[in-house]
C-alpha cells in the first residue's frame, strides 16, 4: 500500500513524537508499504521519511518548488513530485495514497485531515484514515468533534470514518484492513 502520512514539519517537536512516528513508519515499511508525504525533512514529516528509509520502504515526496531550498526537503526520497501549488500537492497525495495516517501537527495537518475526512464522508474515497494519537495529542480535537456531534453539527456516523489510536499495531491493522462502507444517504 501507498500510505500518506500527514504531520508537522517544524523543527521544535518533542522527541517522543519524533521517535514514535519514526518507529511506526519503519514498521509500515518493513511490512512492504511505501510512503507519500509532503516532502519535508524536519519535524514529523522528516521522522516519517526516516522511518520508511530505515525500513527500506519507497518514499515519494510532494512539494511545490518554492519549498526547494536548503534544509527544507528530505533529500533521500526515491521520487520527488513538484506540483504547482499547495492545493495541487494535497490532491496529488490524496489521489496516489491508499490510506492516510495523521500524526500530530498544526494547521496544515488539521486541514489535510479534514479534507480527507470530508471526502470520505462524501463517498469520494473509502481509504482508511488513522489519527495516530501520540500522548493524547488529538484528545482536544476529539472533544471538539464530540461537541459538534452533540450539538448536531456533525453526524455521529462521521466519527466511524476514522480510527484513533496511539498503538502501532492498531494503527497498522486499521490501515491494512479498514473496509468502511459509506452510505452517503446517512450524511444528507
Amino acid at each position: 500500500m501507498v500510505i500518506c502520512v500527514f504531520g508537522a514539519s517544524g523543527k521544535d517537536i518533542g522527541a517522543m513524537y519524533i521517535e514514535r512516528t519514526e518507529a511506526l513508519c519503519e514498521a509500515l515499511a518493513r511490512r512492504g508499504h511505501s510512503l507519500i508525504f509532503g516532502g519535508g525533512q524536519n519535524g514529523l514529516m522528516g521522522a516519517a521519511a526516516r522511518g520508511f528509509k530505515n525500513g527500506n520502504g519507497e518514499i515519494t515526496g510532494v512539494a511545490p518548488r518554492f519549498f526547494d531550498v536548503p534544509g527544507i526537503l528530505y533529500p533521500y526520497c526515491d521520487r520527488f513530485v513538484y506540483p504547482d501549488s499547495m492545493r495541487d500537492r494535497k490532491k496529488y497525495m490524496e489521489d496516489n495514497a491508499d490510506a492516510f495516517i495523521v500524526v500530530p501537527g498544526g494547521i496544515g495537518t488539521y486541514e489535510e485531515f479534514f479534507e480527507v475526512l470530508t471526502l470520505k464522508q462524501l463517498a469520494r474515497h473509502t481509504k482508511p484514515i488513522v489519527l495516530y494519537n501520540i500522548g493524547g495529542y488529538f484528545d482536544p480535537l476529539l472533544g471538539l468533534l464530540k461537541h459538534n456531534v452533540d450539538d448536531g453539527f456533525i453526524r455521529e456516523q462521521t466519527m466511524e470514518l476514522f480510527a484513533v489510536t496511539a498503538d502501532d499495531g492498531e494503527a497498522i491493522a486499521h490501515t491494512e484492513n479498514d473496509k468502511t462502507e459509506i452510505d452517503t444517504i446517512s450524511f444528507v
